[in-house]
């Protein structure tokens, strides 16, 4: 069965809010509606509440179920104009400065999952990615232990027998152009992690590179073979006994036919669930090409390491793709603590 019908039932018993910045959106009403329609809980719609509700008649979308907050005429201004302004009068920022960002939806938005009126996040449809991430990173603070904050995509087929039940966790393909080995190592593991909370499997997780195992000195593969070393001790020394296995071609990590050729034997080899790319590039290219040669649903970008859920999507996503992510961040709220439990200690 496919990811996103399983994460599904999970939602339906534990209802969440989650907040879309781009209220005025066709595809984020659209997948609102979906989400008040299943009894996911509430999305939270910002924006010009006369816009939004224009475009909803327009669509013949019901807007019952939903709440609409224009930034700009919200209570809660004031109040996060002075939270921001804690956070960043360190930087620079002035009183001025902070009311002024609140009236950002995207801003507006963080403020309101750090402040805990909602449980998660989904932006990006209309915005570059560096313009939805930029608040997240600056307002949310990452989980104890991690260093490294990233994304992830999750690829999800119908009918292939291929990573969890035909489901595949591949980073950074959204934030880090070029991650050295600590940063890969950390971004392993908080997309174990994940992969672990919506799957219930043990993450086997791919350090990706243009040979396996091999005995080449080039920068790039050494790179890869030095984050392995990091991400297994990492998960060792975290408790979370991952199975890690790396530098590894795609093919020989997720075909067990091509991996067995190939004399590689390993819990990861042939069934790798998570893949980690080297690079931005080869992670962004890798799952768009997937992603539209072979059809596969596509869900994210999934930010990791920060301690509330929240994806940037892409401004080609669809409706259903709007949807998917949100699944995928209210299913991330869904004991947060047994997720992460160095929330515990935090709270």
């Amino acid at each position: 069965m496919p990811l996103l019908p399983r994460l599904l039932s999970k939602l339906e018993r534990h209802p969440k809010r989650v907040v879309f910045p781009e209220g005025t959106d066709q595809r984020i009403l659209q997948a609102a509606r979906q989400w008040v329609t299943r009894g996911l809980g509430v999305p939270v719609l910002l924006g010009n509440r006369t816009a939004i509700k224009r475009l909803a008649g327009r669509l013949d979308v019901n807007l019952e179920g939903m709440r609409l907050i224009d930034p700009t005429r919200s209570d809660d201004a004031e109040p996060f104009a002075q939270s921001l302004l804690e956070r960043r009068e360190a930087k620079g920022m002035t009183l001025d400065e902070a009311r002024s960002a609140v009236r950002e939806n995207s801003t507006f938005a963080t403020l309101m999952l750090q402040h805990n009126q909602v449980e998660a996040l989904v932006g990006g449809a209309t915005q570059s990615a560096r313009s939805a991430l930029r608040p997240l990173f600056q307002i949310i603070p990452r989980l104890e232990g991690v260093q490294t904050a990233s994304s992830l995509m999750i690829l999800d087929f119908d009918e292939k027998a291929i990573g969890s039940n035909g489901s595949l966790f591949m980073a950074d393909c959204g934030v880090i152009p070029q991650p050295n080995a600590d940063q890969l190592a950390d971004i392993a593991i908080s997309t174990g992690i994940i992969a672990q909370h919506l799957t219930n499997e043990t993450p086997r997780i791919a350090l990706l590179s243009y040979t396996s195992g091999g005995k080449s000195k080039d920068p790039t593969v050494l790179k890869m073979r030095e984050a392995t070393t990091k991400a297994q001790e990492r998960s060792a020394a975290g408790g979370h006994n991952f199975a890690i296995d790396g530098e590894l071609q795609l093919d020989a990590a997720i075909d067990r036919y091509v991996a067995a050729a190939k004399g590689i034997d390993s819990p990861v080899a042939g069934q790798a669930n998570v893949l980690v790319f080297p690079d931005l590039n080869s992670g962004n290219i890798g799952f768009k090409l997937v992603q539209h040669i072979a059809g596969a649903n596509a869900f994210g970008q999934i930010v990791t390491g920060l301690t509330k859920p929240a994806a940037e999507i892409s401004r080609g996503s669809s409706a259903h793709d709007v949807f998917g992510a949100a699944v995928v961040c209210g299913v991330q709220a869904i004991d947060r603590e047994e997720l992460f439990p160095a929330l515990e200690s935090s709270a």
